[in-house]
């Protein structure tokens, strides 16, 4: 009884909430009357039922929803009687707080008043305490002032005194103080004093260089330096040797500690900077000393107007420099070297000369090539003798690659403009007389087999010789700007002899086998085989990576596909050139095959029309012969053969007869078999006129010939089948026609059967043709 009851108390709950929202939507909307009765009436359904016993439980429900309804109102009476006493909580901790916060702004009026009155009674004191300070830093400053002048009269003093007992080492070190005193004063705004310690410091570096100057002097003239002449091993050692070489070191030594203060007070003009020219050091002082009688000696023969300054003889000076390099070598590695080490300055004696020698020719040679800019007769001879001392200089030397010689003054805007320019001149009047020659287009060495395989003609290697020179000259450019530039030249260069070839190509395009079209296409193809080789140098892949970066702006825009594949290294730098070469060979060896085709067809046509279908049988034949009609078309093929194999080199015959024999194998399969019908003589005439005769004429080029000529092979096969295969075969072709063959049926393939008798080519289709053919058939 108790789940009964449970489930009638659930039913009254829900009974009464269904009818509490009912009651709600009723007074929001008085319409919903015949809705809430409706409802009503449900809820005393549900409860009570249509049994009219169950009445009784009216009483049980009215009695459980009237106490329902007056916990309902006790509930809403409890709420309604609490709201207001927490509102009126809420007023009085916010008067409260009011209270509070008045009294807080009136205390902080109060502290900030008393805190203005404050400030205002000590701003006074505050400004005199900023006087004060002021007072004590002027004050500050001005005993460091005077302290540093204390310091440079003090150094002053005990550098005269030490020059004065012959302390050069005490003199050495107070000058290097003055000069570390000097860096140090560099962020000061004192530039009276700064100008005062550096003319002070100026007064006594002036005075012991010179001192050290002169003695170092003294000592290498004892040495017999400069040496103008190569030294000779025949002089004895003076007899004071050893003092000497103590002497010598003992300068040099006291020389380098000088190179600091040096290097603050010199007065040397520094080159401007020019393109691929790095920032160098200043020379060391004893070598400064050392290069001053080659200075002297420099200027007196090469400036002015002695006869040995020259224009026209740059290569005097240059040569002059060398000598002196070569002929100091020995004497800076021997006797200067081992005392730089000792001293543990890491410098290259033999370098550091060679450094100041260049100098000199820097300076004379930029001087002298700006004047040479309208004259380009001279200012090419200034540029390939400026080329031949630096690759003098750096191999016999042995000159360090990343310092820079005197190829940089080539570099500036203008002369490099000249060069360029004149480069291309001269490249341009070569190409003229080159392919203007009487032997432009026969190879020099046609008479020697091993060396003659690209059988390029001469202009083709005159021409690739040119370009090879103009790489080597710009390869050592410390600049990859500049050397793109030169690239881009070549590549200019290279389009025009490309363009040329073509021109007389098409004066030659009537006569396609002769010997200077032949010339032609070997050329175009010795220029493309050496570009791809080149493509893969480590030169010209260097400069690939460099044109990725700045080629833009001297090879043009390049597109984002091109410099992906430039920067991969899948493409090359003379990819483009490569495609319009490729273009040219092919379009050349496209008009020869046509001309050769020709010939082959007009000498052919007595075989086409040849009559297959009455030939007598092989059984009727003492021996098979090649057909008469056959012999002009076969001769024709071996002359031209022969004829181009002697005229074309290897690469470019192979392509000729591989492309020959794609044609031939179409001609004879289209004009030929399919234009005749054949009897069983004729097909076996048909099949030894190819595998005896034809096919061999290019059994000298490859080991299966008829490999190249597959429907001609093929087409033999099925024409020379014997009548019983032939049956089968013309069996299987018609039942893989029918539509109602059997999934199961066993019967091969076409294809199938047509490989087992060696036919890949031909289709059935093309088998069915092919059988027609076979007069056998005719009457059945």
């Amino acid at each position: 009884m108790a789940a009964p009851m449970m489930e009638h108390n659930n039913h009254s709950s829900n009974a009464i909430s269904h009818l509490e929202r009912t009651d709600s939507s009723k007074s929001e909307s008085p319409s919903d009357d015949g809705n809430l009765t409706h409802n009503v009436a449900e809820l005393v359904h549900k409860e009570i039922g249509g049994d009219l016993k169950s009445l009784k439980k009216v009483s049980g429900l009215l009695e459980k929803l009237t106490l329902e309804n007056k916990q309902l109102e006790e509930q809403v009476l409890t709420v309604s009687s609490s709201v207001p006493l927490r509102v009126s909580a809420a007023l009085s901790a916010a008067e409260e707080s009011r209270v509070k916060l008045e009294s807080l702004l009136e205390k902080e009026r109060l502290l900030s008043n008393t805190l203005q009155q404050h400030l205002q009674g000590s701003q006074v004191w505050a400004d005199s305490i900023v006087q004060v300070l002021g007072q004590l830093d002027t004050l500050e400053r001005h005993m460091k002032y005077l302290q540093c002048l204390a310091r440079i009269e003090e150094l002053s003093d005990s550098i005269q005194q030490c020059l004065m007992t012959n302390s050069v080492w005490d003199a050495v070190g107070a000058i290097d103080s003055m000069a570390s005193l000097d860096m140090g004063l560099r962020e000061s705004g004192c530039s009276h004093l700064q100008a005062f310690l550096r003319e002070t410091l100026r007064f006594w570096h002036k005075i012991l260089k010179d001192k050290l100057a002169s003695d170092f002097e003294e000592v290498l003239t004892q040495f017999h330096w400069p040496f103008i002449s190569p030294p000779t091993q025949t002089l004895s050692p003076p007899a004071n040797a050893q003092e000497i070489n103590s002497q010598l070191e003992l300068l040099v030594s006291q020389l380098l500690s000088l190179q600091t203060s040096d290097d603050l007070i010199s007065e040397r003009k520094e080159i401007s900077s020019h393109p691929g020219q790095s920032q160098t050091p200043p020379l060391s002082l004893p070598i400064q000393i050392m290069l001053l009688p080659l200075s002297k000696r420099f200027r007196y023969h090469f400036t002015g107007n002695r006869q040995t300054n020259s224009l026209s003889k740059p290569e005097w000076y240059l040569t002059q420099v060398l000598i002196w390099m070569g002929n100091s070598s020995t004497f800076m590695d021997e006797k200067i070297q081992p005392i730089l080490d000792r001293a543990g300055g890491k410098i290259n004696a033999r370098v550091e000369l060679c450094r100041g020698l260049l100098t000199l020719a820097q300076e004379k040679l930029a001087q002298d090539a700006p004047r040479l800019l309208y004259d380009d007769a001279l200012f090419c001879h200034l540029v390939d003798e400026v080329l031949q001392f630096e690759k003098e200089l750096r191999s016999t030397h042995s000159y360090p690659r990343a310092s820079p010689g005197i190829l940089h003054i080539l570099l500036e805007e203008t002369v490099f403009q000249k060069w360029l320019s004149v480069e291309k001149k001269m490249a341009v009047e070569k190409v003229d007389a080159m392919l203007s020659a009487e032997g432009a287009w026969s190879s020099q060495y046609k008479d020697i087999t091993d060396v003659d395989e690209l059988k390029a003609p001469d202009c083709a290697e005159t021409f690739m010789t040119l370009l090879l020179v103009i790489t080597e000259r710009y390869r050592s450019l410390p600049c990859p700007r500049a050397q793109l530039s030169f690239l881009a030249l070549q590549k200019e260069l290279v389009d025009d002899f490309r363009i040329r070839l073509t021109q007389v190509m098409k004066e030659e395009s009537r006569q396609p086998l002769s010997p200077r079209y032949c010339a032609i296409l070997n050329a175009a193809n010795y220029i493309s085989t050496v570009l791809s080789d080149w493509g893969d140098n480590i030169f010209f892949l260097q400069l690939q990576q460099a044109a990725v970066s700045v080629g833009e702006e001297i090879l043009g825009p390049l597109g984002a596909t091109e410099t992906g594949r430039l920067a991969s290294l899948e493409g090359s730098l003379f990819e483009a050139l490569l495609a319009l070469l490729e273009r040219l060979r092919g379009d050349m060896l496209g008009r020869l095959l046509d001309a050769v085709m020709r010939d082959v067809k007009e000498k052919a046509q007595p075989y086409c029309k040849d009559r297959w279908i009455s030939l007598p049988s092989q059984s009727d034949q003492a021996t098979m012969s090649l057909s008469s009609s056959a012999c002009p078309m076969m001769l024709c093929l071996r002359d031209h053969l022969l004829q181009l194999q002697q005229m074309l080199c290897l690469p470019l015959f192979q392509m000729f007869w591989q492309g020959l024999t794609e044609r031939l194998d179409c001609f004879i399969y289209e004009d030929l078999i399919l234009y005749n019908h054949f009897n069983e003589g004729g097909a076996a005439q048909l099949q030894y006129d190819m595998t005896r005769n034809l096919f061999p004429l290019f059994a000298h080029y490859c080991k299966r010939p008829e490999n190249f000529f597959k429907q001609v092979k093929e087409a033999c096969i099925i024409l020379t089948l014997k009548v019983g295969p032939a049956l089968l075969l013309c069996d299987v072709l018609k039942q893989s026609e029918e539509d109602d063959v059997p999934p199961n049926h066993q019967q091969p393939s076409p294809e199938s059967a047509l490989n087992e008798m060696g036919v890949y080519k031909l289709a059935p289709s093309d088998v069915q043709i092919l059988l027609n053919l076979r007069s056998a058939w005719l009457n059945q």
